[in-house]
């Protein structure tokens, strides 16, 4: 198809309007729209896979769209009253299909790149962590795109119906809540008894991603192998649908999309674990002496080298030897609903904890002295404000002996009910002789670390939950 074609295609299709759709929709989604897509380090403007991935997601509602717009156009000659007409021309019904599916791929394929453009340049300004590894996820999404523009325009040349546009955009939006709601996940239950879902083999022929809960998680590549495959098939089925012109030829289109379904699940990883895998990577360490941080966070450190190594030599004070050695960042990746692991050798943290996303200088020593004397218990993906929280708050004063408002970065209001319940607890801790302190501190960080017990209530003197 040359350059002429391709314009007068463009110029007679609705193939612009559906590129401008997916384009402004998108982007609408995203700008208008204050969602987790915006914050932390799993911002889509902030790290590359990110980028890739939350664009995936907005598949959610852009697949069924471009689906219907699809359909749109392949009634374009059944409106004209053309069929016939052009069953009597020499021109094989494959040339004129390339034309018309040629059109619509160049232009979703072209909105979709504008899309990750525009969060591409701003990327490129938050970080120095350039990778390709997000290529394969955003390929992929490309071809969910041309694949679903394809197979509405072969469905409605089967079907020439004006109900058919909407019929296919709610069968295909439909399609997405399944396999994102029930029969694309699985029901499992946490070793704490945390009631959850996960996402299953059948989960991934669907043109979705997960909500992105952390920058070192990315698709594996089975994962793309076997979309792939299953689009190829989706694809390769419209285009035959355009191209029949008997019930046997159309009955036969429908087998590339059965075959594409059945290697796609000989492919597909059926592991959640091996779904959505770490990026080795990116969740390499980069470090400072004893203070370390992912690769992806490498501009970093330089504001937390300072107080790390402070955060270590007051903690090694206080401690003595069952102080940790390193300040490392928390690479692993958990479902949501687990119970954290952490270690009494290293100070885990992760960006985007309440503790320490928003502290700097002193107060990020503060949070880090925190998360070395009790790291918080609450299950991943959960938020609560409670007895682990106010543990820290007596520990960072036990270390440094002076209780100051904590946590950093939070509201007043969260600050003075963390006080008004750390304080007194502090001042009996304080007033206890040296081992009777030492004592209570060590049963603390028992339960924090093992995570059995109520570490508040050990710095009362009190038993476990």
């Amino acid at each position: 198809m040359n350059a002429r074609v391709l314009r007068t295609e463009l110029r007679r299709s609705v193939a612009p309007w559906a590129g401008a759709v997916v384009l402004t929709g998108a982007l609408a989604f995203l700008y208008l729209i204050d969602g987790s897509w915006w914050r932390g380090s799993t911002a889509w403007t902030a790290q590359w896979t990110s980028l890739a991935l939350w664009t995936r997601a907005l598949l959610f509602y852009l697949w069924p769209l471009t689906v219907g717009l699809g359909a749109l156009q392949g009634l374009r000659d059944h409106r004209a009253k053309m069929p016939e007409l052009l069953t009597s021309t020499p021109r094989p019904a494959r040339h004129r299909a390339a034309v018309l599916t040629g059109a619509t791929t160049f232009t979703l394929a072209c909105a979709f790149a504008l899309l990750v453009l525009v969060g591409g340049a701003q990327v490129f300004a938050h970080t120095d962590y350039t990778h390709l590894r997000w290529l394969p996820i955003t390929f992929v999404g490309v071809l969910f795109l041309v694949a679903g523009a394809v197979l509405g325009m072969g469905v409605a040349r089967t079907l020439p119906s004006v109900l058919t546009p909407p019929a296919l955009a709610m069968a295909a939006f439909a399609f997405t809540v399944l396999m994102n709601a029930s029969l694309g996940r699985t029901r499992t239950t946490t070793a704490a008894g945390v009631t959850n879902s996960e996402p299953n083999r059948v989960s991934l022929l669907s043109p979705t991603v997960d909500e992105v809960h952390s920058v070192f998680v990315t698709l594996s590549a089975s994962v793309h192998v076997g979309q792939t495959l299953w689009l190829l098939g989706l694809t390769a089925t419209g285009f035959a649908l355009l191209v029949a012109a008997t019930a046997r030829t159309r009955l036969l289109a429908v087998t590339p999309a059965l075959a594409g379904a059945v290697l796609a699940l000989l492919v597909l990883p059926t592991d959640p674990h091996r779904m959505y895998v770490v990026d080795e990577s990116a969740a390499a360490p980069v470090c400072d002496g004893p203070v370390c941080v992912a690769r992806t966070h490498r501009t970093r450190l330089d504001d937390l080298a300072g107080p790390g190594k402070e955060a270590l030599r007051l903690l090694r004070r206080a401690l003595g030897d069952r102080a940790p050695d390193t300040v490392r960042e928390n690479t692993t990746v958990l479902p949501d609903g687990t119970t954290p692991r952490w270690s009494r050798e290293t100070v885990l943290f992760g960006f985007d904890d309440d503790l320490v996303g928003a502290a700097k200088g002193e107060e990020l020593t503060r949070a880090l002295i925190a998360e070395g004397m009790a790291p918080g218990c609450t299950p991943v993906g959960w938020s609560s404000v409670g007895g682990d929280l106010y543990a820290q708050a007596v520990a960072v004063g036990w270390v440094l002996g002076d209780l100051k408002p904590f946590p950093a970065g939070e509201s007043d209001v969260l600050r003075r009910q963390v006080d008004a319940q750390a304080r007194p607890v502090w001042k009996r801790l304080e007033a206890l002789p040296r081992a009777e302190q030492l004592s209570r501190i060590n049963a603390m960080r028992t339960a924090a670390f093992s995570c059995r017990g109520d570490a508040f209530e050990a710095l009362k003197g009190g038993g476990s939950r």
